[in-house]
Order: structure tokens, then C-alpha cells, then sequence
């Protein structure tokens, strides 16, 4: 017999119609995720305009996409979902390693290799800067062969992607540690930079009026067998922006600054050494809260 619905009932009658899904996590996530979207729509009164705007928004954020622009993904980033969802894979580790950070709109695949020393800068126009350090494990032994992908932006604030599409990779590289876990390269100091303000996601941050801006810094994506991959990014301590990044990604432990260091590979430049641990694997599944954009274009 039919019944009719009101604003709680119809939360249910949807929660029965799903109730034979066979896979049981995606069960239990579309269950989580009617009752949550529900629960708002009431808390708010959502008013059919402002849902019609809602997707109105959702579609621009998705026709924003490029192979080399990932609007979705910024949108994650934004809201702190990114830093939330890299937050509890961090917790489901049974183990202590470097703290994650995102891996961001501007990762890309396959980026080159390059020799222990090398510049990741194509063409430096500022001076440039040493960073060195060593991959470990748990118990802080070095991690031979681990694969260390690193990517920035240029000395100006703009990722190769901004300024060349997908025709040019640059300012970022792929370097294999040594016997004994390390290395290091060349680069210079990337510089803070506003996400892209010119799509819907730029528009939401401008009408919330937020300012925009990442601080300074590098990423790092670091994979070994046997070991749980690690994405982070480490950040320059003088940014202005240090305190109220835009995307939610500084924790204090990544928290970098160049200095004057007799220690470094390569003389008489500035130098950061910074160290990686390593969680061992444990099925944790992978540690990625991003991907190539063109990827998740060709998907």
C-alpha cells in the first residue's frame, strides 16, 4: 500500500530500496551518504533554488575538467575533504611514519628520472638550493631503490601544467635512493601561489572570502616494497600563508626551512635535510587522495 512521505520518512523509504545491494561496503557508504544529505537538506531548509544552484555548481566543477586541470579534485582540497579523508588513512596505520599531505590537482604521472644531484629545474633563474635526506623504515634503517617523486612549483608560482598544458613537464622528477636509503637534488625555492581562481572553485573561495593561497612548498610522493607509500609535501616556514593554507595541508612536522648546512652533498648552495619514514605495507590500500589529472579524464 502506498505512504506517503514526509521529510523524515523519505529518508527511510530510499535507505529500503537500497537495503539488497550485494557489495556490503558500498551498502553501507550509500547508506551513510543518504542519511548525511538528508540530514542537511533539513538542517538547512534547502530551498529547490539553491539546490538547483548546487548542481548548476557541481556541473561547472565537472565541465572545468582537463587532462592537465582537476577541478574536483581542488574542490576536495577546499572544503578540507582531502585533509580529512588523508587524516584517517593516517590513523589506520599501525605504524609511525611521516606525516601525509596532499598530493594535489597538479600531480602527473610518469614524471622523468633523474641522476642523485640533478636540478628538477629545466632552466633555473634564480639561484638555486640542495635537499637531501634519507628514506627509512620504522626502526630508521635506510630504504634501499625507494622510488622518490618529487614536483613543485617554478620560482614564480606556477606549475608546469599552468604555463605548458600537458606538452612540458618540468620542475619535477623521479630519483632512485641509494644503497643506503638517501638522496638528494637540486632546485630552486618554489614560491606561495593562489589555487586557480578563474573556475567555480575560484568563485566559491572568492565568495566566502578566503584568500586563495597555498604556502610555499614541495611534494613528494615515496614509494619501497614492502612499505606503505607515502604522499606529503613540506613547507617553507616564512610564508606568509604558513597558518591559514587554503587546502589544509601544513602540519607542524613538515615544516622546512633552507639554511647554511656544512653537511650538504653539494657545497656552497643553500640546503634542506629532511628524512622519511616509511610505514610498513599492511593493506591499507593506496595513500593517494589525488591523481593525474588525465588520468581521471581517460577513467
Amino acid at each position: 500500500m502506498h505512504q506517503d512521505l514526509d521529510q523524515f520518512s523519505v529518508t527511510q523509504a530510499v535507505l529500503e530500496q537500497m537495503a539488497n545491494t550485494p557489495d556490503a561496503r558500498l551498502k553501507q557508504i550509500m547508506e551513510s551518504l543518504v542519511k548525511h544529505a538528508h540530514a542537511f537538506a533539513r538542517d538547512v531548509d534547502l530551498k529547490p533554488e539553491e539546490w538547483l544552484a548546487g548542481i548548476a555548481f557541481l556541473t561547472q566543477v565537472g565541465q572545468a575538467c582537463t587532462p592537465s586541470r582537476q577541478e574536483t579534485i581542488l574542490l576536495s582540497d577546499t572544503l578540507g575533504f582531502s585533509a580529512l579523508v588523508n587524516i584517517l588513512a593516517a590513523n589506520r596505520q599501525q605504524a609511525k611514519a611521516t606525516d601525509p599531505s596532499l598530493l594535489g590537482p597538479f600531480y602527473r604521472a610518469a614524471a622523468p628520472r633523474k641522476q642523485l644531484g640533478d636540478s628538477i629545474a629545466e632552466r633555473p633563474d634564480v639561484e638555486e638550493l640542495v635537499f637531501y635526506g634519507q628514506v627509512r623504515d620504522g626502526a630508521g634503517r635506510g630504504v634501499p631503490q625507494a622510488e622518490v617523486t618529487v614536483w613543485q612549483t617554478d620560482a614564480h608560482g606556477f606549475y608546469d601544467m599552468q604555463l605548458h598544458g600537458e606538452d612540458k613537464m618540468d620542475h619535477r622528477a623521479m630519483f632512485t635512493t641509494d644503497a643506503d636509503g638517501h638522496f638528494h637534488f637540486r632546485t630552486v625555492r618554489p614560491l606561495g601561489y593562489y589555487i586557480p581562481m578563474d573556475g567555480p572553485v575560484g568563485g566559491m573561495i572568492k565568495a566566502q572570502q578566503r584568500h586563495g593561497c597555498r604556502p610555499a612548498h614541495i611534494h613528494f610522493l615515496i614509494s619501497a616494497e614492502g612499505h606503505q607509500e607515502l604522499v606529503t609535501s613540506l613547507y617553507f616556514s616564512d610564508d606568509q600563508y604558513i597558518g591559514s593554507d587554503v587546502v589544509f595541508g601544513v602540519s607542524r612536522s613538515l615544516i622546512i626551512a633552507p639554511q647554511a648546512d656544512p653537511n650538504a652533498p653539494i657545497p656552497g648552495l643553500e640546503a634542506i635535510h629532511y628524512d622519511f619514514t616509511l610505514a610498513p605495507s599492511g593493506g591499507n590500500g593506496a595513500g593517494r587522495v589525488g591523481a593525474d589529472p588525465s588520468q581521471l579524464m581517460k577513467a
